[in-house]
């Protein structure tokens, strides 16, 4: 399975207030494993960016100037993500982002060139319910460094999703591992040669642990009022002194 962890920054909360992506970093899952593969572009917005916005991040109008427009990126990002599931921490965010973006120069939006959508922060709210589930308390959580994220950046809170998701997830991965033996046991071929099994060996219980045995049945069944059961299955005699449970 393919999957691509994906973050953005941008200028402000709203895309519909005209926002835009200003940075985007993805990083690439194979089979829950991460590959070599990676996407990082800085994006010219064409607008300013909003304060709020900049302390986040520390990426100013100035610093974006002579880098790429969205429209000129945008086939490689398509090209990058395209039949893939995007993990992504508080997608709705992200992808309405990333709609806007491919909707201003008539590209197909998330749904139609991807498999699906994850998002972590629902998967976070699940497990840990009532419990900051923020990128850097999950971090903290599942024991991944993050010391050198002074301020947030995409293609480095991409990776460390990344993390994050392998170890929310991890559990998962061991079921899948028991799905897929038991696959391999349903396809052996039954005419196939098998190795013979070694004898199996059986120690029968000595004179003296067999009279232990009786002992403790016995008390069993004095405590029991003559209900012992496993005297009955056994057949075994039942002690003098004890019928149908009363004593005589």
């Amino acid at each position: 399975m393919r999957q691509v962890v994906l973050d953005t920054e941008t200028t402000g909360l709203e895309p519909h207030l005209g926002h835009r992506i200003i940075e985007i970093g993805c990083v690439e899952l194979e089979n829950r494993r991460l590959t070599k593969r990676r996407l990082h572009h800085y994006i010219n917005p064409e607008r300013e960016i909003d304060a709020g916005a900049q302390k986040v991040h520390g990426i100013s109008r100035e610093d974006l100037e002579d880098k790429p427009r969205f429209a000129q990126i945008a086939g490689e990002l398509r090209e990058f993500i395209a039949g893939a599931e995007l993990v992504i921490h508080n997608a709705d965010f992200d992808v309405a982002f990333l709609d806007m973006e491919f909707g201003r120069i008539g590209a197909p939006g998330v749904a139609e060139m991807c498999a699906g959508v994850l998002d972590t922060l629902k998967l976070a709210r699940d497990l840990y319910p009532g419990k900051s589930n923020s990128l850097d308390a999950l971090c903290e959580r599942c024991q991944i460094s993050n010391a050198h994220r002074v301020l947030h950046g995409a293609l480095l809170d991409a990776e460390l999703l990344a993390e994050v998701y392998l170890a929310l997830t991890r559990g998962q991965e061991s079921l899948i591992g028991e799905e897929s033996a038991s696959q391999d046991l349903l396809q052996l071929d039954p005419q196939a040669p098998r190795e013979p099994r070694p004898p199996l060996l059986v120690r029968r219980a000595s004179a003296e642990e067999r009279e232990a045995h009786r002992r403790i049945l016995e008390n069993i069944q004095k405590e029991s009022k003559g209900k012992c059961l496993w005297l009955r299955e056994e057949g075994a005699e039942v002690p003098a002194g004890y019928v149908q449970g009363a004593r005589s």
